[in-house]
């Protein structure tokens, strides 16, 4: 589709930029070249419109010689030559109007007297095509420039949905390697225990198989499946592991990133809890920012400093990270420290709400 044809706003400001245009051709016929000012206006308004839209015809050539690709003689060549025949076909009708005019009383001889303006209606078609010939190059400047920054921020959506589908992915194989690794040493010491930690880790894995295209999930969702979670964990740890939550219920219907919280509780137990030989807890917080429009989200965890740090740690705490940052870049905040014998992940979100996604 033409640019400025597909446009009606467009193809109005087009013919309103002839005005300025058909006003100087009018001077022209009129006073250097001797036609009354009726005679002349009779004709340069009908001629002026009808050749707005002939060099229209200049956006098919401009787009076959690219000023990026076409040389300059070739440039000169196609649209002079273009100019040229574009010039005499608005030179012919010109002498047609004059002639058909002339039919009338109040326009007898105008197609005698049209013949002595010939250089001036030729040269201003000449003139006027090629200026159209500059339109057209500047509008395909233009719309190219337009494709390309839109190229730009799809091909940024499709790297960031990429990166976070691939974050995303990277959560359920790091836990069910470290589940497998728990069942294997169970299946030796309780094999009833081992049963019971297979059949809900495959509860778990069920209820996240239809998270893989969901943006965001009400934090209510996300809680549940922590809580399937730890009772996967429960089952290894038994008595050893405590759970404690405080749950602001205004923030339940918050939409937060699937499986967000559970690499972090996953963290509390691998890096916290297991390395202590009396058991440990995790202390799960979620509460609305009166007035500040946001959600905090904090998970908390017993831990011993004098243990070393074991070989991994961090993947999940870097996972969560990145994701933060890629969804919701500077809105979000991350807080990671150590407070005595308590190991703190504090999140700052958007208190976003809404369908799931």
């Amino acid at each position: 589709m033409h640019p400025i044809l597909g446009q009606f706003r467009r193809l109005a400001l087009y013919l309103l930029a002839w005005a300025p245009f058909a006003g100087l051709l009018l001077y022209l016929l009129a006073v250097p070249g001797g036609l009354a000012w009726d005679r002349a206006l009779v004709l340069v308004v009908p001629l002026c419109l009808v050749y707005a839209f002939i060099c229209l015809s200049a956006w098919y050539s401009c787009r076959a010689t690219s000023l990026e690709s076409s040389g300059f003689w070739r440039l000169a060549i196609t649209h002079l030559t273009a100019a040229v025949l574009m010039s005499l076909l608005w030179l012919l009708m010109a002498l047609g109007l004059a002639a058909l005019l002339s039919n009338f009383d109040a326009f007898q001889s105008l197609d005698q007297q049209i013949g002595r303006q010939y250089p001036v209606l030729f040269g201003s078609g000449v003139l006027l095509y090629l200026l159209a010939v500059a339109l057209h190059y500047v509008l395909l400047s233009a719309e190219t420039s337009r494709a390309a920054h839109q190229r730009v921020l799809e091909a940024r959506v499709l790297a960031r949905d990429s990166e976070l589908r691939a974050l995303k992915a990277q959560v359920n194989p790091h836990f069910l390697f470290n589940s497998l690794h728990s069942i294997s040493a169970l299946t030796s010491l309780d094999a009833g225990r081992a049963r019971e930690m297979c059949v809900l880790l495959a509860e778990f894995l069920r209820a996240t198989l239809g998270l893989g295209e969901k943006a965001s999930i009400p934090l209510s969702e996300e809680l549940a499946l922590v809580r399937s979670y730890l009772a996967v964990e429960k089952v290894r740890f038994g008595e050893r592991l405590a759970v404690v939550e405080d749950i602001d219920p205004r923030a339940l219907p918050c939409m937060v990133p699937p499986l967000l919280l559970q690499p972090l509780v996953e963290n509390a137990i691998g890096h916290g809890v297991s390395n202590l030989t009396e058991g440990g807890w995790i202390r799960l917080s979620a509460a609305l920012r009166d007035g500040a429009g946001g959600l905090a989200i904090a998970v908390e965890n017993s831990f011993d400093r004098e243990t070393p740090s074991r070989r991994g740690t961090g993947m999940g705490l870097k996972n969560v990270r990145r994701r933060l940052d890629m969804r919701y870049g500077d809105r979000a905040g991350f807080d990671v420290r150590v407070d005595g014998e308590r190991f703190v992940v504090r999140l700052d979100l958007p208190a976003e709400s809404g369908s799931s996604s």
